[in-house]
């Protein structure tokens, strides 16, 4: 076999490919609350965010949304509002907050938390581009 078919099948296999990524990669970092959004590769936004409590967790991983749903009501919490819901694993989801004074530190069970206009702007672009070329990365 060919050097370059064994290159090009490793990177099949291993998920590797020459195209850039096209669509919305939202990475959220858990350690300095704080979202980092890109489109098409190129920097969008940077966004102070709440994420999981002491004694709640926000799921590490990389994610492709499942549900998009502008306006949600938690059952699991007095159905609280969450709008602009972008639905990423089990039923945690980013989502807009009221309690926008909290912003920055880790306050949520679990859903990251935005301020509800960027919230808006987020769910407006992984409408637009597909959830299927959205990447939401938790670290």
């Amino acid at each position: 076999m060919s050097r370059a078919i064994v290159v090009a099948w490793l990177m099949l296999v291993l998920g590797f490919t020459c195209e850039a990524w096209a669509g919305v990669t939202v990475r959220i970092e858990r350690a300095g609350q704080r979202m980092h959004v890109e489109v098409d590769g190129a920097h969008y936004a940077s966004w102070s965010i709440s994420t999981a409590r002491r004694g709640y967790i926000t799921p590490p991983g990389t994610y492709s949304p499942y549900s998009l749903q502008r306006m949600h009501y938690s059952r699991r919490y007095d159905y609280t509002p969450m709008p602009h819901s972008i639905f990423f694993t089990g039923g945690y989801a980013i989502h807009g907050t009221s309690e926008v004074r909290k912003l920055g530190r880790p306050v949520s069970h679990g859903c990251v938390r935005l301020r509800p206009d960027h919230a808006r702007a987020l769910f407006r672009l992984v409408s637009q581009h597909g959830m299927g070329n959205t990447r939401i990365v938790v670290y």
